[in-house]
């Protein structure tokens, strides 16, 4: 399972103590948080491939935390845990795009079981689109290949491919530098020289006639976006 880092949002320090003990233990890379507030803001910065959710938290409920968390991320793979276990519930959760729902008190088995199967299937969700709209043309990611409206056609790499496709699929939220490295790339970010990094988005900006970056901007100090 290598590198997958698991966000856990649970206000009941022992539940959540368990839960990280757990998947720690089981190999995964954690992160947590107490409340509804600064597990917001984890939710939608942070780079994490699942989340477990709590839906009574202080602050901010869970059922909220997913509704905007799923607007700025689509994709997001979410866990619900919960004592709340009434059928409005877990039809509101599922339908606010959670992959699976986890009835308090649970067994560590279970958890773990559920974790692997959403992991799974969250990895085996269809490809993205070969084509995808850029200023003045079209990305064509099966050719690795931009081409222009006037003609003009720019070959891209395997890496600056990759870049790009992750910034559109980001939808416009802010990308940071450790989240390309690890989740593009592969790479650990604490043994990685980021100067690689800033060299590919200048060559790609090149490539899609970026110059004045109105389309792939800098956000200093936390990474690039693209403007929708």
């Amino acid at each position: 399972m290598g590198e997958t880092t698991i966000l856990v949002i649970e206000d009941d320090a022992a539940v959540r103590q368990g839960v990280v003990d757990a998947l720690e233990h089981a190999g995964y890379l954690t992160l947590s948080a107490a409340d509804g507030a600064s597990g917001m803001e984890l939710a939608l910065r942070a780079n994490y491939r699942l989340l477990l959710l709590d839906l009574v938290l202080p602050g901010r409920d869970g059922f909220s935390i997913l509704e905007e968390l799923k607007r700025a991320r689509a994709g997001q793979p979410v866990i619900i845990l919960s004592a709340r276990g009434e059928e409005n519930d877990r039809v509101r959760g599922l339908e606010l795009g959670a992959d699976d729902y986890v009835m308090k008190p649970f067994s560590v088995r279970e958890l773990l079981a559920r974790v692997e199967a959403v992991l799974r299937r969250t990895c085996e969700r269809a490809a993205p689109e070969d084509r995808r709209k850029v200023p003045g043309g079209e990305v064509d990611f099966a050719a690795n290949r931009l081409e222009f409206q006037d003609g003009g056609e720019e070959e891209l790499s395997e890496r600056e491919a990759g870049l790009l496709r992750y910034m559109l699929e980001a939808g416009g939220r802010v990308v940071s530098r450790d989240e390309i490295l690890r989740h593009v790339w592969g790479l650990d970010p604490a043994r990685t020289e980021t100067r690689t990094l800033d060299m590919h988005v200048m060559h790609l900006r090149t490539k899609l006639r970026d110059r004045e970056q109105a389309f792939l901007m800098t956000v200093r100090g936390k990474g690039w976006r693209l403007r929708s």
